[in-house]
């Protein structure tokens, strides 16, 4: 055969250069492709996150359970998971009628409670100014939109079931799933799989059991303190408050604003006062009694939150908003342990 006619330096060069060229066209469009199949599929992501939340969360209780009463872990996850259910489906018994009427209640007042509301701010001359600098906005559009957000009953709920049966499969064979994720990853790199699945499992449980504190005491104080204000819909309001602590920084701010408005058709005195008493209640709870209890809170900086949660906010809506935190939480493990140890591995 004859011989194959050498390439010349400056050809060698032209190719490796073009070659160079299809394989960064090529990684841009697969990062694009993987980009756009992400964000199609964003919510049924956020959705199967809350499934895990779930399973973290029947597993926790179960483990308590084992610890207390040293059964076998398969009855102590079918008690944890039959037991939560029968807890909830008689508190929605005992309490779900007068919840549900306060709401429609709270839903059909709500526009008059604002109309009242910029009538008492109106007479003085701080509230003047208040209600210039918010002028710019459209008010019916404020009251049409807080309103449904209201009258819906958070509307966001209505994939509960998903997220429910999601956590229940999850929670009966956790090792179906985890195993069959770590087939996926090579052999040299299993380890580290396992490692962050275990960081991330710890995290997520330490994040929901703070953050259920904060709810249970937030949902019993607050009404406590708005009804010894006279405050209607106290019940309501409380739950309002002890909901919206899965979202932070802005979760707190939503809550007092209804129970604020209310006050405010009463007097300015109590409308101050309320304020008052959901900024110490929610602080009380937040920032002490809840990490006194669990000490292993997510470290997550301030500005890092309220920029993921705008980020999830439009990617994801108000369930971004809400998965926000743990979201962040999974993302920082995997930076630290693909990226951060390796490049600091002292």
């Amino acid at each position: 055969m004859p011989n194959e006619k050498q390439l010349s330096p400056k050809e060698k060069k032209e190719l490796s250069y073009t070659e160079k060229v299809w394989y960064t066209v090529g990684i841009v469009a697969v990062v694009a492709i993987v980009i756009l199949i992400a964000r199609v599929a964003f919510g049924v992501l956020l959705l199967a996150l809350a499934g895990c939340l779930i399973s973290v969360y029947f597993h926790g209780l179960g483990d308590v359970i084992q610890r207390k009463t040293k059964w076998r872990r398969g009855i102590c996850m079918l008690i944890s998971i039959a037991g939560s259910f029968i807890i909830l489906g008689f508190l929605l018994w005992f309490m779900g009628s007068k919840i549900q009427a306060q709401v429609s209640e709270l839903s059909d007042t709500l526009p008059h409670t604002i109309s009242n509301a910029k009538l008492k701010l109106a007479e003085t001359p701080l509230g003047r100014k208040v209600l210039e600098a918010t002028s710019g906005g459209n008010p019916d559009k404020l009251v049409a939109t807080a309103s449904q957000f209201f009258s819906t009953s958070f509307g966001i709920l209505g994939n509960m079931y998903i997220i429910l049966f999601l956590g229940i499969f999850f929670t009966a064979s956790p090792s179906l799933y985890k195993d069959g994720l770590i087939l996926l990853i090579p052999p040299n790199q299993k380890d580290l799989a396992r490692n962050i699945i275990n960081r991330t499992s710890l995290s997520l449980k330490g994040w929901l059991k703070g953050t259920m504190i904060s709810m249970v005491l937030l949902s019993i104080l607050m009404p406590i303190g708005l009804s010894i204000m006279n405050i209607p819909l106290a019940l309501v309001l409380g739950l309002l408050a002890g909901l919206l602590v899965i979202v932070p920084n802005f979760g707190s701010l939503a809550a007092m604003i209804p129970g604020v408005l209310l006050a405010l058709t009463i007097g300015t005195d109590t409308a101050i006062i309320v304020a008052l008493i959901y900024i110490g209640v929610q602080t009380l709870v937040q920032n002490i009694i809840a990490p006194i209890i669990q000490k292993k809170m997510i470290n997550m900086p301030p500005a890092l939150t309220i920029i993921g949660q705008l980020v999830m906010g439009v990617l994801g809506g108000a369930m971004g908003i809400i998965m926000a935190m743990p979201a962040l939480a999974v993302m920082m493990i995997f930076v630290d342990e693909i990226y951060v140890k390796r490049i600091n591995p002292e």
